[in-house]
């Protein structure tokens, strides 16, 4: 009889942290199911955590390094491939300078403890200033808000969602996100536990799994968020409602200050444009102060809006004009075991600029909205070659098709990744790394965003192959290469550091860190300590946190309406004096609680079932253009056309139309079967990559204006 063994970790395939159990039998994974022992999950899984074994196990994984030679892959040694790619890379940047080689950082890296401690040495190594990543699809007004305002761009409150009583959400669908910027595992059943206390409220232009269990949804058109937020204000300040209580001393200066900014923007006059009455204006902005417990979040749906960086300020001051920051029930400060933002830089901006169209780098990442234009516009300082770290930014950024033919013409792509995806499928080299369940792992970045803080630690389930790779041994491997150590203590360091490893250094960060002992061996929060508690130690509630928390020399929160507000000239530009034509119809994203973005779509359990790429359409739209249910229809914007069936429902707003996000699996040249065979559209062939948010260079993934039509009449019919 065989034996049968369990192991207990972090599922890390989104933000919820969720602590599962695995079980062996043979040293195969027989089952994955939520670890009821983890106080911060309390047992809940979702369906992705079953993808780790499909990950682990898929045939399609990329397994040995690969070159292509004449069009075809050919395996290579891991010698051989770190000298070639090392090679290639310095005599590209010997050519045509440092700035001729561009890094775009995927998604998954967030996930991955290794990518996240010992990526800076290889990074640095590059020299080049042309760093792109996933944040500028994504999150960049949160890190602009936080350190604006806080001082550090890592300093996020989060939702006290365990002890609010009214909980008002604008653009976020936690129940299929399971929480983004708010780190909350078993979130169906806190929300449900808000509403026994009090109540939740949804502000979408699509009725979402959320929108569906709260006790109220409001339909917005999409963009218009920072109209309503401006009247909300308006409201606080005409009605007497602002009440900072003990925040006053922390700010740095008087909230009335800023009353007039908003007097213009009475709800009467948003309400035509956003689709919600002046009336329901002024009623969220009573029940919210009404109640004892409030909090307001906003997460993607706003973020990646014209207007983005601007509403989640005005998110956020709304939180600080009604006393909600560091209260508890409302935004709060998570206390991490390792104090990541005590080891990272504090962010910085407009440093220097991109060379085509001039927008300003956050942290030094340029946005990636820009990055097509960067390799295909001639001259000095143009992107000749890439490095993709778990990136797929054919699917995940604006203009996908212009991307992908800017990646065909590259002298040089190097992809570190398990899979030839849409945009690897270009790469001369691939460096595949291990899979999840072959390296230990620690939530580095996601603990600093909890709405409880914990701490879990867990070794890989299945050592590595000899023949196989970390992602930080590949990345100090092409490091050592390209930057060789200079004398001995340079030496000695690197080979500490190699020995030391990804959990090297999280021992040295935990003893470092608020629970930890220091130099006292024996006291403290420590790696052994969580190696001997498999399902995580719980660290407590969150506390209000300031002064303490915040990163000001003066340990002020700093209101910075000078450098947010000034984007309401453009406001109001664009929505009283721009004549768009009010009933355009307006494309947004979506996610369903089975995808992350495109990297689960090889999992044949997460794609199996009913077709969830689907253009998802407003019963009356659908009448006035003659399309039915399941009519397969063409979607045209300024950039390009996508043709996908048609779902009829009155879950979307008029005028708006909803495609998922990380489909399009149909380019010829990759290498994973499953996502081919369920291909969908890619929603990012549409959106547009001149359509930035000017604040902050975040691109614009909501509120995209376009036609629609069915297949079978080719006029395409203006909305």
């Amino acid at each position: 009889m065989g034996s049968t063994t369990k192991h207990f970790r972090t599922c890390n395939l989104c933000e919820a942290m969720c602590g599962i159990e695995i079980t062996l039998e043979d040293n195969a994974i027989t089952s994955i199911k939520g670890d009821p022992q983890d106080s911060f999950s309390r047992g809940h899984i979702c369906p992705k955590a079953l993808a780790l074994k499909d990950l682990y196990e898929d045939p399609d994984r990329i397994r040995t390094p690969m070159e292509k030679v004449n069009g075809q892959w050919r395996e290579l040694s891991w010698e051989q491939a770190l000298d070639k790619v090392t090679a290639r890379i310095t005599s590209l940047q010997a050519e045509h300078g440092n700035d001729a080689l561009g890094v775009y950082l995927g998604n998954p890296n967030v996930h991955n403890t290794g990518s996240l401690l010992m990526s800076g040495g290889m990074l640095r190594a590059l020299k080049t200033k042309n760093k792109f990543s996933a944040t500028s699809v994504d999150q960049l007004p949160h890190h602009i808000v936080s350190w604006k305002l806080f001082g550090h761009q890592l300093r996020i409150p989060v939702p006290d969602i365990d002890n609010s009583d009214y909980f008002l959400m604008f653009g976020a669908n936690p129940l299929a996100s399971n929480g983004s910027i708010m780190s909350v595992a078993d979130v169906k059943q806190r929300l449900k536990d808000v509403r026994k206390r009090g109540k939740v409220v949804v502000v979408d232009p699509r009725r979402t799994l959320t929108a569906e269990m709260a006790d109220a949804h409001h339909f917005v058109r999409p963009g218009t968020d920072v109209l309503v937020l401006l009247a909300m204000l308006h409201v606080l300040f005409a009605e007497g409602l602002v009440s900072t209580g003990n925040l006053a001393k922390h700010l740095d200066r008087g909230p009335m200050s800023l009353a007039d900014s908003f007097s213009e923007y009475t709800p009467e006059r948003v309400a035509p444009l956003t689709g919600m009455s002046a009336d329901l204006i002024r009623s969220l902005v009573r029940d919210f102060c009404a109640a004892k417990a409030p909090v307001m979040y906003g997460r993607l749906g706003v973020s990646v809006q014209e207007f983005g960086t601007l509403s989640q300020y005005l998110i956020m001051l709304f939180n600080i004009l009604t006393g909600r920051l560091d209260s508890v029930g409302g935004l709060m400060f998570a206390k991490p075991a390792v104090d990541i933002l005590a080891q990272s830089g504090r962010g910085n901006m407009g440093r220097f600029h991109s060379r085509v169209r001039g927008l300003p780098e956050f942290n030094g990442e340029l946005p990636v909205a820009t990055l097509a234009e960067e390799i295909t516009t001639p001259g000095a300082g143009q992107i000749k070659g890439m490095l993709l770290m778990a990136g797929n930014p054919v699917l995940s950024t604006p203009n996908g098709e212009q991307l992908d033919r800017a990646f065909k013409g590259l002298d040089l792509l190097v992809a570190i990744d398990f899979y030839i995806n849409e945009s690897s499928r270009h790469a001369d080299f691939i460096l595949p790394p291990v899979s999840p369940l072959e390296r230990e792992h620690y939530d580095v970045i996601f603990n600093v965003l909890a709405v409880r803080n914990n701490a879990r630690y867990a070794e890989a389930l299945f050592p590595r192959k000899a023949n196989a790779r970390h992602d930080w041994e590949i990345l100090l491997g092409l490091r050592d290469r390209l930057q060789p150590a200079r004398g001995l203590k340079d030496k000695l360091g690197r080979q500490l550091l190699r020995r030391a490893g990804p959990s090297g250094l999280l021992a040295l960060l935990l003893r470092q860190g608020p629970y930890g002992g220091g130099l006292n061996l024996f006291k403290g929060l420590s790696l052994a300590k969580l190696k001997k508690s498999p399902h995580g130690i719980d660290l407590g509630a969150l506390k209000p946190a300031l002064p303490g928390a915040l990163f000001h020399r003066d340990r002020k929160i700093h209101l910075e309406a000078e450098f947010f507000l000034k984007d309401v000239a453009r406001v109001e530009a664009k929505f009283f004096h721009s004549g768009d034509a009010p009933d355009q119809l307006l494309l947004i994203g979506r996610r369903d609680v089975r995808s992350n973005n495109s990297w689960l779509h090889n999992s044949h359990r997460l794609v199996k079932g009913k077709d969830r790429c689907t253009a998802l359409i407003n019963p009356l739209d659908a009448e006035r253009l003659a399309i039915a249910d399941g009519d397969l229809v063409r979607v045209t914007s300024r950039v390009g056309s996508v043709e996908l069936a048609a779902h009829i429902s009155d879950e979307m707003m008029l005028g708006v139309i909803s495609i998922p996000h990380g489909w399009g699996h149909n380019l010829s040249g990759t290498q994973w079967q499953t996502a081919q065979d369920h291909a969908g559209v890619s929603v990012n062939d549409l959106t547009d990559e001149m359509q930035i948010d000017e604040l902050s260079g975040n691109a614009v993934l909501n509120g995209v204006p376009v036609t629609l039509a069915a297949v079978a009449d080719t006029a395409a019919i203006s909305a």
